[in-house]
């Protein structure tokens, strides 16, 4: 049996081809001690993804920033995710990207290399405020050797555990951290004894289908799966071990098996009450207990399995960034409202965690967090020891990858592929994505 160990707590890639076409955007490089004048009179255009609940929160957000900032006027437009990307596609192919967005890591290295976003090393320490920002954040918006977006807010890679279902199965929860094998055996111990209770519960999900798994995998061996220049930075042998680790809880039917998670889809096999784990990002909480309903208030969220001991596996991810288009005719202005957007207290306020975790320090300080938002605090406090660098921006198509290795994990699942024949595929993908 296990110690039980608890914290309380109530896509796809756009074709970079017209990208191309858009090219890098005129104008003089600014001064570094290059600041808003506050005489004049300019007018901002502010898109971002979401909805009316978020809409309502930016609009709020905005009229803080017009009190210190009168003479900039906003103008704010939101779409759904696929939408705001297939918008901004169209709009960088014709030079027009709006001055300040919302800005999705998968797609900060395609937009920097091609000249669409502004560099902000000229104004780092001045107009933006870089003294709240752990360097390890600002780190995460370097693509090359310029800042082309500044992150809003972080999640890293954790492990819940449904408390709730552990007590009806009469299993001690897992206390975090220890080797894959150690979870295999508590996944094991959970699925067993809910069979002998007659209760249709697992221990958790196949964790091969997920390739943020695969790379802490990789990371405690000290290698990234992609190196700074976008090539891979690992082998078929690599995969294979991996893809194999595994075959075991697959073949006992230890974690849910494929068919069942076909038929509840959309929804995962946590949060349909079925898996007792899930391996994901930390900010996914929130979501988890709303789908899971009535009679749950909390998750325990801890440090998922760890390849090595001592390992610095785990890293800060932003939830989001802010960015500023390279052809703004106000870069000043604009990189005023960024810094407003990301570090004033008085967003952080507003917004609570509905962007993440705030990443700046006076952001988070004025940040009313809920319960569940204390937890995610708590819980990257708690992996501090364990966090390393953030990995170079995502190649251009990682979520393309990203969706293959899920499809190849669920075909290995099913039967219907071999890991070896599951990895072949997978670097013929990762070769069309990589070399066109």
């Amino acid at each position: 049996m296990f110690r039980k160990k608890r914290i309380t707590a109530a896509a796809a890639v756009a074709a970079s081809a017209a990208l191309l076409l858009a090219g890098c955007a005129g104008g003089e490089e600014p001064g570094a001690g290059a600041t808003y004048d506050p005489d004049e009179k300019v007018t901002l255009d502010f898109s971002f993804w979401g909805n009316d609940v978020r809409a309502d929160l930016y609009n709020r957000a905005i009229e803080a920033f017009n009190e210190e900032y009168p003479n900039i006027k906003v103008n704010v437009s939101f779409l759904d995710f696929p939408a705001f990307w297939e918008k901004r596609q169209t709009e960088a192919a014709g030079g027009g990207l709006p001055d300040v967005m919302q800005f999705d890591y998968s797609y900060l290295r395609q937009y920097s290399e091609n000249g669409l976003l502004l560099d902000l090393n000229p104004y780092l320490g001045g107009v933006i405020d870089t003294d709240p920002l752990p360097e390890s954040v600002l780190k995460i918006g370097v693509v090359g050797d310029q800042t082309t977006a500044i992150p809003t807010s972080t999640n890293a890679w954790g492990l819940f555990l449904n408390p709730v279902l552990l007590e009806k199965a009469n299993v001690e929860a897992y206390p975090g951290a220890g080797s894959w094998e150690d979870y295999d055996a508590w996944m094991s111990e959970v699925t067993s004894a809910a069979a002998d209770s007659g209760i249709e519960l697992w221990g958790g999900t196949d964790y091969n289908m997920r390739i943020q798994n695969f790379e802490i995998y990789q990371r405690a061996n000290g290698e990234d799966l992609f190196t700074a220049e976008g090539e891979p930075n690992f082998t078929e042998d690599d995969l294979l071990e991996f893809w194999k680790l595994g075959a075991a809880n697959r073949d006992a039917e230890v974690v849910i098996t494929q068919r069942k998670l076909e038929e509840i889809s959309p929804l995962s096999g946590f949060d349909a009450g079925l898996t007792a784990s899930e391996l994901t990002w930390d900010n996914f909480g929130a979501g988890y207990l709303g789908n899971l309903g009535e009679g749950y208030t909390e998750l325990d969220l801890i440090e998922p399995p760890v390849t090595k001991e001592g390992a610095q596996d785990l890293y800060l991810k932003p939830s989001m960034l802010h960015a500023v288009s390279a052809n703004t005719d106000h870069p000043e202005a604009a990189v005023t409202l960024l810094n407003f957007l990301v570090n004033s207290a008085e967003v952080g306020e507003i917004f609570g965690t509905n962007r993440g975790l705030p990443a700046s320090e006076t952001q988070l300080e004025g940040a009313q967090l809920d319960a569940m938002g204390e937890q995610i605090k708590e819980y990257e406090a708690s992996i501090a020891d364990r966090l390393g660098d953030a990995p170079p921006v995502p190649i251009v198509g990682y979520g393309t990858l990203e969706q293959k290795f899920l499809e190849l994990g669920r075909e290995i699942g099913y039967g219907t592929t071999t890991p070896e024949a599951a990895v072949e595929q997978f670097f013929t993908e990762m070769d069309v994505v990589v070399n066109g």
